[in-house]
């Protein structure tokens, strides 16, 4: 659950392959239903980040759908900006070129100016074009101070064997506009000492991203449910993250030179997905899914996700959950390089695209405060461990943690509302 810079106009995709379970259209206006959460996510001594959400469904009696969904964030702290720690203070220029600051020995080197603010709106409508088959469109639109991103969405579900059987298919495009502070770094190019001319390649970059998916969801009976999808992303332009560099350092592994990253500008995933969701004889439901992904970068993911909503009384419901999540890490992921190397054409010393494990437990207790209204709050923690020895470690970075623990948390609030 790291939080990092991207685009975030995640559920474009979602919304287009939504596979509706079977069942006759019922002809009657349920009205609004209206969730509003208050969620607030910290890392321990880096990104702290407060999100309100609202989220909106109107459904009309002919059984269409339409679905508005705003986002406002906000997030500061410190972020790792890449380079390797040393046993000797560490001086690194800030993004816009204008300022520096320096790292502690033995300290993971963090920019504590990380700051970012989103607005996120989104509209989706959905609407049957016949007794068994029904389509759905989506627009979004994310503003932050440095990214801006648009992507729409479409998809049909056509239902089958009495509705029992649900066929569907979904594809998105997103389109996103990058113009950070100081401009974007020239790839590989040598960052500059604070106030001197940086390395820049222009004011903007561009990336395009293009998901399709396709799906099965099937009634296995009165109980369980099951649904399969596979699906593949094809992104490309501009993937670097302009704010991360690399360390170059000697045979002692103090750093002599700073390098902006560079990665592939394209990139395909393909994944697999499969969940269940059972409903015991005594009224609760489990939840499980697995999600396997690997793509042309060198990484392999699986994820097991796992939630179980006890039901308490009419009114109150308990749900744990549990997240397990491990990857390989990318064929151009190096901690630091050798000075005494020649410098690849593609290289980035991103934690995220490193191999690591993580763990999110967490639970959500909901009450129903009337027929039509409720609240819930939901706390988890994440765990991200990687390998923090790897045997690539050059000289004094033998002494230091060279993949540092990341924990976190998040508490959210929600209330529900239908009228």
């Amino acid at each position: 659950m790291q939080l990092k810079k991207k685009s975030r106009i995640n559920g474009a995709l979602a919304m287009a392959a939504t596979a509706l379970l079977g069942g006759e259209v019922v002809a009657e206006d349920k009205g609004w239903e209206v969730d509003a959460s208050l969620l607030y996510y910290s890392e321990d001594d880096r990104v702290d980040a407060t999100e309100p959400t609202i989220n909106a469904t109107k459904t009309f009696a002919d059984g269409s759908k339409l679905n508005l969904h705003f986002v406002a964030d906000t997030l500061t702290g410190a972020s790792p900006n890449g380079a390797a720690p040393s046993d000797v203070p560490q001086t690194f220029t800030r993004p816009s070129g204008n300022g520096s600051f320096v790292v502690a020995p033995g300290e993971i080197p963090l920019d504590d100016t990380f700051k970012d603010s989103r607005a996120q709106f989104g509209v989706g409508w959905e609407a049957p074009i016949s007794r068994v088959m029904r389509y759905n469109v989506g627009v979004n639109v994310s503003s932050e101070y440095d990214y801006e991103s648009v992507a729409v969405s479409a998809g049909l579900a056509r239902d089958f064997n009495k509705k029992n059987t649900t066929l569907s298919f979904g594809v998105a495009f997103e389109a996103d506009t990058l113009s950070p502070e100081g401009d974007i770094p020239t790839p590989l190019a040598s960052m500059a000492t604070a106030g001197s001319p940086q390395p820049r390649d222009g004011s903007s970059e561009t990336k395009d991203v293009v998901d399709v998916v396709l799906g099965i969801t099937q009634v296995i009976n009165a109980q369980t449910v099951m649904k399969f999808n596979v699906g593949t992303s094809q992104s490309s332009g501009y993937l670097n993250d302009p704010f991360k560099i690399v360390s170059v350092v000697d045979v002692n592994g103090r750093a002599v030179d700073y390098i902006y990253e560079n990665r592939d500008d394209s990139r395909t995933k393909k994944y697999l997905y499969w969940s269940t969701q059972y409903h015991t004889p005594w009224e609760d439901t489990v939840d499980f899914s697995f999600r396997y992904m690997t793509d042309d970068w060198g990484i392999d993911s699986q994820t097991i996700d796992l939630r179980y909503r006890w039901n308490v009384s009419p009114r109150l419901y308990v749900q744990p959950h549990l997240r397990l999540y491990t990857q390989s890490e990318a064929d151009f992921y190096r901690h630091s390089l050798s000075q005494a190397e020649a410098i690849p054409q593609e290289v980035s010393a991103d934690y995220r695209l490193a191999e690591f494990d993580a763990t999110s437990i967490g639970l959500k207790v909901g009450y129903a405060l009337s027929s039509s209204s409720e609240i819930s709050v939901r706390f988890e923690t994440y765990q991200q461990r990687g390998d923090t020895s790897p045997s690539g470690a050059i000289g004094v970075q033998q002494q230091y943690d060279m993949f540092p623990d990341l924990d976190a948390s998040f508490l959210q609030v929600t209330y529900s509302l239908n009228f």
